[in-house]
């Protein structure tokens, strides 16, 4: 469980991990691979799922399937949540 909970966290925050460790990755691999523009937020997606894969090996908590599903669910939270609100308010008269 603590590693599904890492991994939610860890795909909510793939954003923020664009500006502080994908670009300046990128920039850094720039002399021998070209990261394209539109590659940045696979990059942040990929370093965050890293991260929260070495923490669960570090606290031996979780699931390949539950690394995957939190890190999908974490991702796409905000606009899950959205979807969510959007039925329980119901239509807008």
């Amino acid at each position: 469980m603590l590693g599904f909970l890492i991994a939610i966290v860890a795909g909510y925050l793939t954003p923020a991990a664009e500006e502080t460790a994908a670009r300046p990755l990128a920039r850094s691999m720039a002399a021998h691979v070209k990261v394209e523009p539109a590659e940045i937020k696979a990059l942040a997606f990929m370093i965050v799922m890293l991260a929260a894969a070495l923490l669960n090996a570090a606290f031996d908590s979780g699931t390949p399937f539950g690394l995957i599903l939190g890190g999908a669910l974490g991702y796409f939270a905000t606009r899950i949540i959205a979807a969510i609100r959007k039925v329980v308010e119901g239509p807008k008269t």
